[in-house]
C-alpha cells in the first residue's frame, strides 16, 4: 500500500495561537513532529500542508516539501486532502502537527492497521489512559469494540460509570492524533460538510463515524501529549528533555 504522510500546520489556532512555531526546548513544535515522521519506513513521501510562509520555511529547513493551502479550511484532514488530492497513492496519513513525541513506529502501525483491515476506511492510534487524564478535555478518549474498531471519541470522561475507576480500568483509551485514510474515503470525508456531532466536541473523527466509516484503532506502548494548551506544551517540553 503506497502511503503519503501529510502534516497539517495552520498558523492560527483556537486554543494556542501560532502553535506550529511554539518553541519547545528552543525549537519549533513542528520540527519535533517532522523529525519523528521522517524516519518512518512506511511513507513514500512526507509533506507539510500550511497556510503561512514561516511554517513552510521550517519544513524546508528539514528537507520536507511544503504545500500552501487556504487558511479557512474546516479541519486538519481537509488541509491534508488539499495537499494530497493529486498525489498517486492508496493511503494518506494525517500526521497532526501538535504531537511532538511522535515516533516513526507510530506511523508504521497506522499504515499496517489499515492495510490489514480491508473493511476499515480509517486507522488511528491509542494508548492506555492515565487515570488523572480521564476528566481532562485536552485528553481525547476512545472506546473500541472487540475488533478494535472505534465506537466513540470524546473529550469527556467515557463511558459514564457508577463504579470507581479502579473497578474498571483500561476501558477508555487515550487517543493519539494520527490518522490513516484510504485515499478514496478521504475524498468522501472532505466532501461532507462538518457535522453537528463533530462541532459539539470539536473532534473531526466524529464526522467519519457519523458517515458510517470503520476506524481501526492500533495500540502503542508509548505515552503521547497532543499540544492544545500551554499546560500541554510544558508537559511535552519536560518529556522531550531526553531527546537531542
Amino acid at each position: 500500500m503506497v502511503a503519503i504522510g501529510v502534516i497539517p500546520a495552520r498558523y492560527g489556532s483556537t486554543r494556542l495561537p501560532v502553535k506550529p512555531l511554539l518553541k519547545l526546548r528552543g525549537r519549533p513544535l513542528l520540527s519535533w513532529v517532522i523529525e519523528g515522521a521522517k524516519s518512518s519506513k512506511s511513507l513514500k513521501e512526507l509533506i507539510v500542508a500550511t497556510d503561512h510562509q514561516e511554517i513552510a520555511a521550517v519544513a524546508e529547513e528539514h528537507g520536507v516539501r511544503a504545500v500552501m493551502t487556504a487558511s479557512d479550511l474546516p479541519s486538519g484532514s481537509d488541509r491534508v486532502w488539499a495537499a494530497a488530492r493529486e498525489l498517486d497513492c492508496e493511503m494518506v496519513l494525517n500526521i497532526q502537527g501538535d504531537e511532538p513525541l511522535l515516533k516513526p513506529g507510530w506511523i508504521d502501525k497506522a499504515v499496517s492497521a489499515l492495510a490489514e483491515a480491508p473493511d476499515a476506511q480509517v486507522s488511528t492510534l491509542a494508548h492506555a489512559l492515565p487515570p488523572e487524564e480521564l476528566t481532562q478535555d485536552s485528553a481525547v478518549k476512545v472506546i473500541c469494540d472487540r475488533n478494535w474498531n472505534a465506537i466513540y471519541f470524546s473529550r469527556f470522561a467515557i463511558p459514564y460509570s457508577r463504579r470507581a475507576w479502579a473497578d474498571a480500568p483500561g476501558l477508555p483509551l487515550k487517543h493519539v492524533g494520527l490518522y490513516g485514510y484510504r485515499k478514496n474515503f478521504l475524498a468522501e470525508f472532505c466532501a461532507q460538510a462538518p457535522t453537528e456531532l463533530e462541532r459539539s466536541e470539536s473532534l473531526e473523527q466524529l464526522r467519519a463515524l457519523w458517515m458510517g466509516a470503520k476506524i481501526r484503532v492500533a495500540l502503542i506502548d508509548d505515552y503521547s501529549v497532543g499540544v492544545d494548551t500551554a499546560d500541554d506544551a510544558a508537559k511535552a517540553e519536560a518529556l522531550l528533555g531526553g531527546r537531542k
